[in-house]
């Protein structure tokens, strides 16, 4: 036999063992498994490739240094709420808390989310609103700036967060920033030397020299945080760069959703930027240091929890926090993500309270940034009328918004979209605020959106071109990993 022969032979049997790897060991979903079992045996050596890079389900037992440290768990008010729901003596601060107390309960039990009673928040769904706000609030720091972003670009606006960062180094308030190295990744961390001369530090999240051969590259920190002297934080949508603002031509205006918060829910947000940072530096950490969450006063009663989910941890508890908002629906349910790629629980729960007579409308953009998305978008979508669904597609810019409102009762607004990426595999952070006229203000923002929007009817989908039903079959069989 040839070498030619002998090596072809050896590739197939290395192709076939992977695949019991696949369907045996490593515990993916039925669906995730049929798509790399498809992609093994027809490309076998690319597939081969693929699956060392994107494929393998690490947990945190592989490559996290766990920490006894383990997010709000270090805060005494936590133990303290955490016995309360235990002991059914916990007093509820609202009626929409007291409606969804399961999910409470649920979050506190499996992902450590402190339910936070007092806050103020602002909405802020223009990236121009947004980068005005948090510059002034930077450069009104006293104490400490935490900042978390996928994509932190040094244009026009990355320069001018860029420029008040090193001003207020440079004045001696502590300044922390990480950057996902692959989301960033024209970044390096001599761009951020003036900040380092200055004495503010910068790491880059899960970085490598070869970042293509990472095997931890498929792990993404898609959380985009900032915290300033523990009293103020920022959550949602806007990474950094000119095409949140609107300022890049080529792709147009850019529709997203961040909150701003003044209140006890920051101290979660906190939290999670600490374990992050030390996730960064490779670091042990025993205990949060208490500086960080000084005491304040805030007297608007608005109840948030700060969930999170990502490759750390056993429980999705963004998307069971989606499914349980979704099964406790009665009248509305409105969802804006960039990829409506659902995994089957999603599917199933949203399906069923659309069939059941609630109102589901979910919002894309009409025009998505990967052809596989806007075809598994579509696939989707079709899925969803079936069951008396609305579909609609924002035609006025991009739509990067990531939202989720009922009943005039309960909102989510963070960074994680409806897809198995941010269900399993990308660390992700969400606000889940229990309050009637927040959730009001989102229905009406969701209902101006709607106006810039066309609705995908049944007779529009059932009319698609021949190539798009292709693209969306084959879209949807490989929708599990994208």
């Amino acid at each position: 036999m040839t070498f030619v022969g002998i090596f072809t032979i050896s590739i197939y049997i290395l192709n076939f063992l992977f695949a019991l790897l696949v369907v045996f060991i490593s515990r993916k979903s039925p669906s995730s498994a049929w798509a790399w079992l498809l992609i093994l045996f027809f490309i076998p050596i690319v597939g081969f490739m693929l699956y060392l890079l994107f494929g393998r389900n690490l947990r945190k037992k592989h490559f996290v240094r766990w920490m006894t440290f383990n997010q709000n768990e270090s805060l005494p008010v936590f133990k303290e709420q955490l016995q309360q729901l235990h002991d059914k003596a916990f007093e509820f601060p609202n009626a929409v808390t007291k409606e969804h107390q399961q999910l409470i309960q649920m979050n506190v039990d499996y992902n450590q989310a402190l339910l936070s009673t007092h806050n103020e928040v602002d909405i802020l769904s223009e990236g121009k609103d947004k980068f005005d706000a948090l510059i002034k609030d930077i450069e009104q720091a006293k104490e400490s700036i935490h900042m978390q972003y996928y994509i932190f670009k040094m244009d026009q606006i990355g320069k001018s967060i860029y420029d008040a960062l090193v001003l207020k180094a440079q004045q001696g308030v502590e300044v922390k920033v990480i950057y996902d190295d692959l989301g960033s990744r024209e970044l390096e961390k001599k761009h951020f030397q003036a900040l380092i001369d200055a004495g503010g530090e910068v790491e880059a999240f899960f970085s490598s020299y070869f970042t293509l051969l990472n095997p931890r590259i498929n792990f993404r920190n898609h959380r985009k945080l900032v915290i300033i002297d523990g009293q103020i934080g920022y959550i949602g949508g806007f990474n950094v760069g000119e095409e949140y603002a609107c300022l890049n031509e080529k792709i147009g205006y850019w529709r997203d959703t961040h909150l701003k918060i003044k209140g006890h829910s920051v101290y979660s947000m906190q939290a999670h930027f600490i374990f992050d940072w030390h996730q960064a530096r490779n670091e042990m950490i025993e205990e949060a240091d208490l500086k960080y969450f000084p005491t304040f006063e805030v007297e608007n009663l608005l109840p948030v929890q700060i969930v999170s989910s990502g490759p750390d941890t056993e429980c999705e508890s963004i998307k069971n926090s989606y499914i349980r908002m979704i099964l406790s629906a009665k009248r509305y349910i409105y969802i804006q993500s960039p990829y409506f790629v659902p995994d089957e629980a999603f599917l199933h729960a949203i399906q069923i309270a659309a069939s059941s007579g609630v109102d589901v409308r979910i919002m894309t953009p009409a025009v998505t940034d990967h052809p596989f998305v806007y075809g598994a978008n579509s696939a989707y979508g079709g899925e969803m009328l079936k069951f008396g669904g609305r579909i609609f597609r924002y035609e006025k810019g991009f739509l990067h918004a990531k939202m989720m409102v009922i009943d005039d009762e309960i909102t989510t607004i963070g960074t994680a979209n409806i897809d198995v990426r941010s269900f399993s595999l990308n660390f992700e952070i969400n606000a889940i605020l229990f309050d009637e006229e927040l959730a009001i203000k989102c229905r009406t923002l969701f209902e101006k959106d709607q106006q810039n929007s066309f609705e995908m009817t049944t007779e529009r989908y059932e009319n698609r071109s021949n190539w798009t039903k292709i693209r969306e079959a084959v879209s949807r069989l490989i929708s599990p990993i994208l």
